[in-house]
């Protein structure tokens, strides 16, 4: 039976894993860290450890604790944060990572930590975009992320760590409130029309970015990291997605449901130079021949079980 350890385990993908990973490995073996404490159904699911990935020392030592042999590295500063405090994240994003590889190493631990799509940049083509192509992003986020990809192959043919990865698109979830990146105009809409019926978009009409919904994208990282080792060509990095979608897109779904609701812009020039410099839409051709990568919900379908979901949560009637 695996024991697995979660770093940033409270985090918008983390929240959400731990409950699958329990559910596929029994609570007990999902060991969750995270440098603070939240919602006691989270924290308490399960074994709970306050680490601040920046101290490898204390990583260690909850590792042996718990006997750990998988770790999933999910603590990351995201995009539009790192764009305020570049230097924060380098060194959360990149000392956080080393220090999880080397736990890794040292115990001969499974890996998964996830890239992005903040990874390409401006020069990289933008329509379906390929697995292998040119990685010159213009944000520190980004820097990061193919720093990341670079040092996650390295373990592994230095050291023969089993490191494994993705690079998520933005992840749509009615479960953790937005948190800082480029692509969460897509979680916020959502909240916004429950609430208020209306929103003001920071990204600008016309801007394509790719999205998944997070039960498509938990399922990926469990069926990647129980994928055979031996047909796995990247192991690291692999572009997955479901949808390459426009703000728009998403005001049209909801309005198909929410007939009144309306939407307008307010263009945040930080965050749509971001998504301006990232692929109009990626190509997971690799992600489905490697492993069996598959989405399930399209747009309309994230959009009847978002407003569902966030309907409940407020005890507001259901849309009609």
């Amino acid at each position: 039976m695996k024991k697995i350890m979660v770093t940033g385990a409270l985090g918008q993908i983390g929240s959400e894993l731990l409950m699958e990973l329990g559910r596929f490995y029994g609570s007990d073996n999902v060991i969750a860290t995270d440098i603070r404490l939240g919602a006691k159904e989270i924290a308490h699911s399960g074994p709970f450890e306050i680490l601040d990935v920046t101290d490898g020392k204390r990583m260690a030592e909850i590792a042996a604790q718990y006997q750990v042999d998988t770790i999933i590295h999910l603590a990351a500063l995201l995009s539009a944060t790192g764009e305020e405090k570049p230097l924060f994240a380098w060194n959360l994003n990149m000392g956080g990572l080393v220090n999880a590889l080397e736990v890794a190493r040292e115990r001969g631990c499974q890996f998964f930590t996830p890239s992005s799509i903040g990874a390409f940049g401006p020069s990289t083509p933008k329509v379906q975009t390929p697995q292998d192509t040119i990685q010159r992003p213009t944000t520190m986020y980004g820097v990061n992320k193919v720093a990341g990809e670079l040092l996650c192959d390295y373990y592994f043919h230095k050291f023969g760590v089993d490191t494994r990865g993705v690079r998520f698109p933005g992840l749509i979830s009615y479960v953790t409130p937005p948190g800082g990146g480029t692509t969460d105009y897509a979680v916020e809409i959502y909240y916004e029309a429950v609430k208020r019926g209306k929103y003001t978009c920071y990204i600008q009409k016309g801007t394509y970015m790719d999205m998944m919904y997070m039960p498509d994208a938990l399922h990926a990282i469990i069926t990647l990291m129980e994928a055979d080792s031996y047909r796995l060509k990247h192991r690291n990095a692999f572009n997955v997605t479901a949808m390459s979608i426009a703000p728009e897109d998403v005001a049209s779904a909801i309005a198909r449901q929410m007939p009144a609701f309306k939407m307008d812009y307010q263009v945040d020039p930080v965050r749509q130079a971001i998504a301006e410099s990232w692929p109009d839409s990626i190509d997971a051709s690799a992600a489905k021949e490697e492993w069996g990568f598959k989405a399930e919900y399209d747009l309309d379908r994230i959009t009847t079980d978002m407003l569902a979901k966030l309907q409940q949560r407020y005890c507001l009637p259901e849309a009609k």
